[in-house]
């Protein structure tokens, strides 16, 4: 079976920034698609924090739908929800909990618990739609989650805090983020003023998760500073790959290889160090994300861990860190997309 793996498509972000709403990346996309018996969508597909839900997911159908025709009949999207489409998944973690049963590794999400997955089943057709949450087994002894729980292990807390050890305990312990934060704000943003706070909603963005331990050193108006490519790489190495890999450890996870995403630095790319990437006897990959980044990628061309369209792909159990947008004129990625209003 030959997979795909892509994840934080962000879909409807107000700011613009997520590139599959263009014709030419959508194409290069559904280019690869026939050849693929599955696609999986890792996670904060919708963007779904900005206090906009239903337009976001108004402003992915045309996405969806065309991504559904490219896979045809008998082909299956499994879609992981990630900390930006979250609510997706939120009636069934309280069915569940009501129910005093554990969601799991790998529970399989209904349809009918919330009727936006039935919206995105309907737009996704005729291709399948199965849901996940919080990780999927996809064979091959391959493990997949969106990764947003490593965020638990990158926040300092108090010598008494207990550590999460079950899926329950690490959806207790989420809190509101850089991220949610910068998404409140750009969702009460004036549209007359968004584009002198885009450098700075971007670099929130940007600080979500591997960047938090760097911004925080930072003094006075630290968070103002530009972050380079390098900066985050450093700390993507030295925090977020530890982090990811005590989520895999901590929820008794045996699969030989881990997909992560949610951090959108693609990789093991050719010139990363493998061994930085084994945690535990564990082979860790990251898909990378579909967002331009003006602080990351000003004045970068491709090849580059933080350029858009990063992309796994499976095959018969073998695994490679691909960039499916590298040979893609840059222009067609650097000019926003028109400015979005709240619904």
């Amino acid at each position: 079976m030959r997979t795909l793996v892509i994840s934080d498509l962000h879909l409807g972000s107000r700011v613009g920034r997520d590139v599959l709403r263009r014709p030419a990346v959508l194409e290069r996309l559904c280019a690869v698609l026939p050849d693929m018996d599955r696609l999986v969508l890792l996670g904060d597909t919708i963007e779904m924090l900005e206090g906009r839900p239903a337009g976001a997911l108004a402003d992915a159908e045309p996405v969806l739908r065309a991504i559904g025709t490219a896979l045809g009949p008998g082909r299956e999207v499994v879609l992981l929800p990630g900390n930006h489409d979250h609510s997706l998944v939120l009636p069934w973690i309280r069915e569940r909990r009501a129910a005093g049963t554990s969601i799991g590794t790998s529970g399989r999400v209904p349809l009918r618990s919330n009727p936006d997955l039935q919206t995105i089943a309907r737009f996704l057709r005729p291709a399948r739609l199965q849901v996940r949450y919080p990780g999927v087994d996809l064979g091959d002894g391959i493990w997949a989650h969106h990764g947003h729980y490593l965020d638990r292990h990158l926040v300092r807390q108090p010598p008494s805090s207990a550590k999460p050890s079950t899926p329950e305990e690490y959806e207790g312990a989420l809190t509101a983020s850089i991220a949610r934060i910068g998404a409140g704000l750009a969702a009460a943003m004036p549209p007359a003023f968004a584009d002198a706070a885009e450098r700075a909603l971007g670099l929130l963005r940007l600080a979500d998760v591997v960047a938090r331990p760097f911004v925080a050193a930072l003094p006075g108006s630290g968070l103002l500073a530009p972050l380079s490519a390098g900066a985050l790489g450093y700390q993507f190495r030295r925090a977020g790959l530890p982090a990811m890999a005590a989520v895999s450890a901590r929820l008794e996870v045996s699969a030989e290889h881990v997909l992560f995403g949610h951090v959108h630095r693609s990789g093991p790319r050719d010139h990363d160090d493998p061994d930085e990437w084994t945690r535990g006897g564990q082979r860790l990959w990251n898909s990378g994300c579909w967002v331009y980044e003006p602080l990351l990628l000003a004045g970068a061309s491709p090849p580059h861990p933080y350029w858009p369209g990063g992309a796994l792909t499976i095959d018969h159990g073998v695994i490679r860190s691909v960039g499916l947008l590298d040979d893609l004129d840059p222009e067609e990625l650097r000019t926003p997309l028109r400015r979005l209003q709240p619904s």
